[in-house]
């Protein structure tokens, strides 16, 4: 059977031997790679740029975002994707696990998207660790066209939602809870690393520890996507596709007089001109000298948090209570406001029989927190998931849930968390009490105030 990101997977293992058979190497007789557009961080923008921290700009581009690019990238990808899931349409279907029966494909589709969101059974690689990956790679596109964090979280979002789990995946599998929010969100975390290493690769030359292949090699793995786009240019002998990064580079060199003192050189690569058209001609800037407000909002706004709580069931359920895991993964707004998707899942003894039963519970939920300028924040929290016994759909249930919390914020990386809450069931009107603790981690440099 071929999960979701099997199938993400396979669209990248087909670009490899594309890339690799074709002779994509960069070759300055035949066609040099340009740069095509100037990161966020390059931009000279205002502290007004900020206003509305969490202002969505993909489709305006107010701050001389390239749109083109961006443009150009998604229509790349979408004719990717479209290529691969030909290429799984012939093979057996023990293998692909689509319904090569159904002469009504988007009959198919309706009835999968109509279905879900569901909680998928994938193991944990799959949907932590590939969803991840692909997540970090749709957010590329729009970071390396000069968008800033949040508008490229914005972009996979919209991509790994409605172009693929919604879009194409939605032909074979009904869409995953876990994937429409590990995609993009991990993603984010992820894919900033991975713009970074990239431009890091860029200002050693292109190589790894000296070696050009394996240079080529991590670029490919970095960012597939703009790295067979760079492909298809350099097979074409010109701009197909709206490809490359502008960078920043460091470099001691001499002082330029008989002291054998060196100085730091900073050198800007960066397109200039309209964003219509073939690349335009590189500049090298010498110097900082230019201004850049700091953005609020990166990916220290993406908290994970892993605990454990106290389990109280229904009796309905015919279980015992005891003690749960608990995983979260939020979105930490500013001090005062926060998102997360919970899980807690564990097996419990069936009450008669001592049978081991699994108890899931999934929600997605909202919190409010008081005192958001101190360390110590009483929160309230309300959500909505579901509830379900021994991985049996008959025995799910939607539930809403409400409780109160205690947040304590030890480090800008760092905080404990303990909250109560209520779940009431709608399908069979069972209530649930979940007393959790949790140790939370905020990537890169956390909560700012």
């Amino acid at each position: 059977m071929m999960t979701g990101i099997a199938r993400q997977w396979l669209m990248a293992a087909v670009v490899v031997m594309a890339w690799s058979g074709s002779g994509w190497a960069e070759s300055e007789e035949v066609y040099r790679h340009q740069v095509t557009n100037s990161s966020w961080e390059q931009k000279s923008v205002s502290a007004s740029a900020y206003d509305d921290p969490y202002r969505v700009s993909l489709f305006d581009a107010p701050h001389g975002e390239d749109k083109a690019r961006l443009w150009s990238q998604t229509k790349s990808l979408a004719w990717y994707g479209v290529g691969v899931a030909g290429f799984i349409a012939l093979l057996p279907e023990d293998i692909s696990n689509w319904d090569k029966d159904n002469a009504k494909p988007f009959s198919k589709w309706w009835d999968n998207v109509s279905q879900g969101p569901v909680w998928d059974r994938d193991n944990w690689q799959i949907n932590y660790v590939g969803h991840t990956y692909f997540g970090g790679v749709y957010y590329q596109v729009a970071r390396k066209s000069g968008y800033r964090q949040w508008d490229a979280f914005m972009y996979s979002f919209l991509m790994s939602t409605f172009y693929w789990e919604y879009g194409l995946e939605a032909f074979a599998e009904v869409p995953s809870i876990q994937d429409i929010v590990v995609t993009p969100v991990l993603g984010w975390v992820y894919g900033e690393w991975a713009f970074h290493a990239e431009q890091t690769i860029w200002a050693q030359g292109g190589k790894v520890w000296g070696s050009q292949t394996l240079g080529d090699t991590a670029l490919f793995f970095l960012d597939p996507v703009d790295a067979l786009g760079r492909g298809i240019n350099s097979l074409f002998e010109r701009q197909v596709i709206k490809a490359g990064t502008g960078y920043l580079t460091v470099s001691e060199v001499p002082m330029g007089n008989s002291r054998s003192d060196t100085q730091v050189q900073l050198g800007l690569r960066y397109r200039f001109g309209g964003s219509s058209g073939e690349a335009g001609e590189l500049a090298s800037v010498r110097g900082s000298g230019r201004h850049h407000a700091e953005d609020p909002v990166d990916f220290g706004i993406v908290g994970l948090g892993i605990g454990v709580a106290e389990l109280n069931p229904d009796d309905y359920w015919a279980v015992g209570g005891g003690s749960v895991p608990v995983v979260t993964l939020g979105l930490y707004f500013s001090p005062r406001w926060s998102t997360r998707l919970s899980y807690a899942s564990t097996d419990l003894s069936e009450k008669g029989t001592g049978k081991q039963l699994t108890y899931e519970n999934y929600s997605a939920d909202v919190q409010y927190y008081f005192n958001g300028d101190r360390d110590l924040r009483p929160f309230v929290t309300l959500g909505i998931g579901e509830t379900l016994r021994d991985q049996d759909r008959d025995k799910k249930t939607f539930q809403v849930n409400g409780g109160l919390g205690l947040h304590w914020q030890l480090h800008p990386n760092w905080a404990v968390q303990a909250d109560w809450r209520h779940f009431h069931s709608t399908r069979f009107s069972t209530t649930d009490d979940l007393l959790a603790t949790q140790l939370i981690y905020r990537f890169g440099r956390g909560e700012r105030r």
